[in-house]
């Protein structure tokens, strides 16, 4: 869950420097914001169908 954190923090940047006008700022952090939520839906994912084919309880 420390990703997910990161993800909400550097949006929060994001719509920071949006806001106070800072274009080139705001794109970077959405950006990094993108790549760690999309790093964050792969890892959710993986461990889905992990967790539906390799665990079977008994």
């Amino acid at each position: 869950m420390a990703i997910s954190k990161w993800v909400l923090l550097i949006l929060v940047v994001s719509i920071a420097a949006g806001l106070s006008g800072v274009a080139n700022r705001s794109s970077v952090s959405a950006d990094v914001a993108g790549a760690l939520f999309g790093t964050l839906l792969i890892i959710f994912v993986v461990l889905l169908v992990l967790g539906f084919t390799v665990y079977r309880p008994e």
